[in-house]
């Protein structure tokens, strides 16, 4: 049994789902415990089948039986147990993607974790959720919403253009200029975000940051690449710049740093 795996939608659906990702102890007789997942800068809809996952945030835990459920932006490590005979499937949206359904103010609602009802979401066919549902009509379901929201909305609104500007400076760039390359002034700028997304644009920029950090960390051979190259590559001001940063999130340091207890992305 793999207990993570990765899933992903079309092309044109990737414009708003990163992937999906599952965590499969359908078939353990044992609790899989204190597995670690990390902020990513997206948001998360799970779906629990069989019995029940616990998750452990920066502001509560959450014990997440059979149904569905809307997780906001992470900004710290998150604990994770999960019962036997359980599976959570989990779609990743990009931070973009809730702000296409402007009803939605997200200022306040980040680290946290809310039950929703199916008949809440905007998906025209209902999706399973029993333990032993079919990956590939979940992602037949995501491509036919998502693709025909592609069509729709051919021009990218200002949170997708923000990230993309953010994306296309590698994570260097700061709030007044990306206010004047969109001609939109900071403070108004900085209102949007947030009420999109639940994070200020720094604290985004800092998420996918880390993030890139970690992934080099993760598959590259670290005793041979220094602390100093990996903080220097991410455009930290020095080593004990990115230790400090690093620790904010993990509370631990990079050296110190064991991937094994983490879900981590599978390299595309």
């Amino acid at each position: 049994m793999n207990l993570y795996s990765e899933y992903y939608v079309s092309k044109n659906c990737e414009r708003f789902v990163n992937k999906i990702w599952c965590l499969d102890n359908s078939i353990g007789e044992s609790l899989i415990e204190n597995k670690l997942v990390l902020p990513n800068g997206c948001f998360n809809l799970a779906i629990v089948s069989g019995n029940a996952i616990e998750v452990h945030t920066s502001k509560n835990k959450y014990t997440m039986n059979e149904g569905f459920y809307f997780c906001s932006q992470m900004t710290n490590n998150v604990l994770v147990n999960i019962q036997p005979k359980t599976k959570v499937t989990i779609i990743q949206l990009h931070t973009w993607t809730l702000s296409m359904f402007p009803i939605y103010d997200l200022s306040n609602f980040t680290d946290s974790i809310l039950k929703i009802n199916q008949n809440e979401l905007p998906f025209k066919t209902k999706i399973d959720s029993g333990l032993n549902s079919d990956i590939s009509e979940l992602v037949n379901i995501l491509n036919t919403y998502f693709e025909e929201l592609n069509f729709l909305n051919p021009v990218k609104n200002q949170i997708e253009r923000i990230c993309d500007i953010i994306k296309l400076h590698n994570e260097e760039i700061t709030v007044s200029e990306i206010g004047k390359s969109l001609s939109v002034s900071q403070r108004l700028l900085q209102i949007k975000f947030k009420t999109a997304t639940g994070l200020t644009i720094k604290n985004y920029i800092q998420i996918l940051k880390f993030r890139k950090s970690v992934d080099q960390m993760v598959n590259s051979d670290l005793e041979k690449l220094k602390l100093t190259d990996v903080a220097l590559y991410n455009k930290y001001f020095d080593q004990s710049h990115f230790i400090k940063k690093f620790k904010d999130v993990t509370k631990t340091t990079p050296k110190m740093f064991n991937s094994s207890l983490y879900f981590l992305s599978k390299k595309r």
